[in-house]
């Protein structure tokens, strides 16, 4: 029968017939742009200016002393971004961070003055001692959490010191003197250098060489590998490791690959600082030190890059600026840090940080019908069967 129907016509009449979806009710807007208007702008501003700050420096005080002082303040900046993607991006709390500066610090400093490698040659090798040290202490380590996992990273730190102590290959408590800076082919930093009629000294040229490895690496690199599948992996597993797990997560491989590349970025300052200092020992590496790059990455904001590069910056020069006040600097110090806590417990630039003149913008959105208002019937639109419509009218 010519009326007869069948599934296979009703298929072919929904195939011919023009579904469209329904049309949102109100455009989204824009994303907002520019420096002032979002988020991201203002942070890319001003990262770009203190890239500017960092490059004009020398040309505003280029004293051994100014240049010493903001060298070990990035490799300060450096080590605790290090810090901050285990204890920060992964939730591990780790005491004996420490030890992986140690580990950076003498295998480049034994390399250099014991077997005669330039400086660039033993990176490598410093980068792969790094990732051996990870694994050993973190692969039967890294199952326990909270407070086991900070003691035994706690006794971690200090066998590395007390073996550097006993070793006759690492000096002993003398340590190891005269570590070389780096040199490439028969020019090294040592010679200086001269461009446009302008000299940079040997202090300044390591610091510009300091500065582009902490903003390339230390600070760009941690950046990027939190905002990528690893680092969601990382802050999931710091939220809650059990809900992670049952996402799909492999917790365990997410813990192991933070503590390496923490120890990864630690192994490279412990260079720059044996570089810097040309001279190493095991009191350099107590576990004071460690307890002040964890301080500076919580006084800063855990999981926060600008909030670690100020309690960086603040735990490296505050004493320094405060050296005036002679003994009671270390007092002022302890008291500066006690009020930053009170009156900002999550950190002085934690994560979740907005702007403040972001916080007052409400998003408002166009004026709209609403979905009660009739919708107008298109005339390509198929009619609507007599049936249906009284139907219809029953039901209201």
């Amino acid at each position: 029968m010519s009326g007869t129907v069948t599934p296979g016509s009703v298929t072919a009449a929904l195939r011919d017939a023009k579904l469209r979806a329904p049309s949102p009710l109100f455009d989204r807007p824009a994303a907002p742009r520019g420096v002032l208007s979002s988020q991201q702008g203002f942070l890319r501003a001003l990262g770009g200016l203190c890239i500017v700050l960092l490059a004009v420096l020398p040309f505003i005080d280029a004293s051994r002393y100014t240049m010493s002082i903001a060298t070990s303040a990035l490799i300060y900046v450096m080590l605790c971004m290090g810090l901050n993607v285990v204890v920060g991006y992964a939730g591990l709390l780790d005491l004996g961070y420490i030890a992986f500066f140690a580990v950076g610090a003498y295998v480049s400093g034994i390399l250099t003055t014991v077997l005669g490698l330039p400086m660039w040659a033993a990176l490598p090798a410093t980068i792969l001692c790094c990732i051996v040290a990870g694994v050993i202490i973190g692969a039967p380590t890294l199952r326990l959490r909270s407070d086991y996992l900070a003691i035994v990273t706690l006794g971690f730190g200090e066998i590395i010191r007390i073996t550097a102590n006993n070793l006759k290959i690492t000096g002993g408590p003398s340590g190891i003197h005269g570590i070389p800076t780096w040199s490439f082919g028969g020019w090294s930093f040592d010679d200086g250098l001269t461009i446009g009629g302008i000299e940079f000294p040997e202090r300044v040229l390591f610091y510009y060489f300091v500065a582009a490895i902490v903003v390339l690496v230390g600070v760009i690199g941690a950046g990027r590998l939190a905002k990528g599948k690893m680092g969601r992996a990382w802050k999931a597993v710091r939220d809650d490791e059990d809900a992670a797990e049952a996402m799909g997560i492999n917790t365990y491989l997410a813990k192991i690959s933070a503590y390496i590349i923490g120890a990864i970025w630690a192994g490279v300052a412990g260079q720059l600082m044996a570089t810097h200092l040309s001279a190493i020992s095991p009191n350099s590496f107590q576990f004071l030190y460690s307890a002040l790059i964890l301080m500076a990455v919580v006084l800063g904001g855990m999981g926060s890059t600008p909030g670690v590069i100020i309690g960086a910056l603040f735990v490296s020069l505050a004493p320094e600026l405060l050296r005036d006040f002679s003994e009671w600097r270390f007092l002022i110090f302890g008291i500066l840090l006690v009020v930053v806590m009170l009156f900002r417990p999550s950190g002085l630039w934690p994560s979740t940080a907005i702007l403040p003149w972001l916080k007052k913008r409400r998003p408002v959105p166009p004026p709209t019908q609403g979905f009660l208002a009739p919708v107008p019937v298109e005339e390509d639109a198929a009619p609507v069967a007599p049936e249906i419509a009284a139907d219809e009218e029953e039901g209201r």
